[in-house]
């Protein structure tokens, strides 16, 4: 475990909760920070140092953060990396398994899974060396991106590849992490154990922290080669605490899964009356919505999405957007029955009015 210079009782009982909690039965050791850009450049700097080796693999439609190592591995959108190149060389961007909008003109299953075959036979072969890859830095639930989650399969897939080729898979479970997918961590959906797992946001409540858990016979750089001065402070890891035991009492996991199937059931009921609605899609209280202008040619309806939340924000309700032209519902973790209804009658209402009037 590391974090700001001196070890406190409050972070090491953090660190073993949080080693429990993470998937994968081997030994671990934590590294904590203040966020979730912070986390995700400390894992770059780990496979580097551990693997020797330069290149890593990233997604489009990744979202890792704002800061110079963790740009370099977003690709969401440009205005996030608009008049900041150079960045950091040797992160190379793939398609990720979004179904709903295949890259390759595929039909899942019986693509085989292709957008994970073309790494080893496509780009392993013509641009970029295996051998050389020290990770693949991947969402298991893309946020940014959509909110698409990936067919079964994909992620074991991955890390089948990973493994042949001694490439470290690393999942950023920093918006999918603490429960919000009715798993603790939503490579769980997809029974996969990740190299090093990335977390933050959820972990304290909102206060500044973040951890990056790996395997411990990862954590072989020597003492100074990396460090923080506030990562892991007692007040943050304080909450961290109190928010993993509120969680655990009062059952947030199974209710984010039993809230997130309400949820899910009533958008995919909303969308056989609205032509608009091309896609639905959700694991636990994470549910995206992908407006469409025609359900055959799959065009992006962003200003009908965008028109939709500004009627719902009038109205009472705070949904985002992402992607192209999705809808976000991330709800709190406490969200009860009547609140998920309502919130549904809303959308709904709202979507009406902006179709009508579009």
């Amino acid at each position: 475990m590391a974090g700001t210079d001196l070890y406190h009782a409050v972070q090491v009982q953090l660190a073993e909760k949080l080693n429990s909690l993470v998937p994968g039965e081997e030994p671990k050791q934590l590294f904590f920070t203040n966020s979730g850009a912070e986390t995700v450049e400390a894992a770059l700097k780990l496979v580097r140092y551990h693997t020797g080796r330069s290149r890593v693999v990233a997604f489009l439609g990744a979202f890792h953060g704002r800061t110079t190592g963790a740009l370099s591995l977003t690709a969401s959108k440009v205005v996030q990396r608009r008049g900041f190149a150079p960045l950091i060389p040797g992160v190379t961007h793939i398609p990720y398994g979004y179904c709903y909008r295949c890259a390759y003109n595929l039909e899942c299953p019986s693509c085989d899974l292709y957008c994970v075959d073309y790494i080893e036979k496509t780009l392993f072969k013509q641009l970029v060396p295996g051998d050389e890859v020290g990770a693949i830095f991947v969402e298991p639930i893309q946020g940014e991106g959509g909110y698409v989650v990936s067919p079964p399969e994909y992620h074991s897939r991955l890390k089948e590849l990973a493994d042949r080729w001694g490439i470290l898979f690393v999942a950023d479970e920093i918006q999918m992490g603490m429960g919000r997918t009715g798993k603790w961590f939503s490579i769980e959906h997809w029974g996969v154990v990740p190299d090093i797992t990335l977390i933050a946001k959820g972990i304290a409540s909102g206060l500044p922290l973040g951890a990056m858990v790996a395997r411990k016979d990862l954590m072989d750089w020597p003492l100074g080669a990396h460090g923080t001065t506030f990562g892991g402070n007692p007040v943050s890891c304080a909450a961290a605490r109190a928010t993993i035991q509120v969680i655990e009492k009062e059952g947030l996991v199974e209710r984010a899964s039993r809230m997130g199937d309400r949820l899910l059931s009533a958008a995919r009921d909303i969308a056989t009356r609205h032509a608009s609605i091309g896609d639905v899609r959700g694991k636990g209280l994470v549910v995206g919505i992908e407006l469409v202008k025609d359900r055959e040619t799959k065009e992006p309806a962003t200003r009908l999405r965008d028109d939709v939340i500004n009627r719902a924000f009038r109205k009472g309700l705070l949904i985002l957007g992402c992607g192209p032209s999705t809808l976000r519902f991330m709800p709190a973790l406490t969200v009860d029955g009547q609140t998920v209804d309502e919130t549904m009658a809303i959308f709904e209402e709202s979507l009406a009015e902006a179709e009508s009037e579009g």
